[in-house]
């Protein structure tokens, strides 16, 4: 693995772990030219996984962008990149265990909402705000019954 400072070719491993519930290895890296430390990344390629938008378009399912989306809902939050990484693994693996190639927006929204509600409420608002489009308070009201209700409060 190249040096992303440098351009050395001969990083070295200093460390290694199971992420994503073992679904991928994050590395941690040292090149020893510039002493430069930097993380990877190692998971399993699987086909491709295309998306139907809501105007009906289609796209390549992108882990970066829904992990991208997850981290502006996550801001000023204690929730981690290891347990955001862990959520999109979970999502991935849902909708490859469907084992359909196509699979809509509306599906994947609704995947996060469901694992992201566990993991920080301010967050879960934050995404079903900008997914559920809300046009006013009462949308905010009406999704804070809703987390209340499964909550049991």
């Amino acid at each position: 693995m190249k040096c992303k400072k440098c351009q050395y070719d001969d990083t070295k491993v200093i460390e290694s772990r199971d992420v994503a519930e073992g679904e991928a290895t994050r590395r941690r890296r040292e090149c020893p030219k510039c002493n430069s430390r930097f993380t990877t990344y190692e998971r399993f390629e699987r086909p491709q996984l295309v998306v139907i938008k809501n105007d009906g378009s289609r796209e390549l399912f992108n882990r970066s962008k829904l992990l991208a989306g997850l981290h502006r809902a996550c801001e000023k939050t204690p929730v981690t990149n290891v347990q955001l990484e862990a959520l999109v693994a979970r999502v991935e693996n849902s909708l490859y265990d469907k084992g359909e190639p196509e699979t809509s927006s509306r599906d994947i929204g609704e995947l996060v909402i469901n694992n992201l509600a566990e993991l920080s409420e301010v967050a879960y608002v934050r995404f079903a705000s900008v997914y559920r489009r809300f046009g006013d308070i009462t949308g905010f009201e009406s999704e804070l019954a809703q987390l209340k209700a499964k909550k049991g409060v």
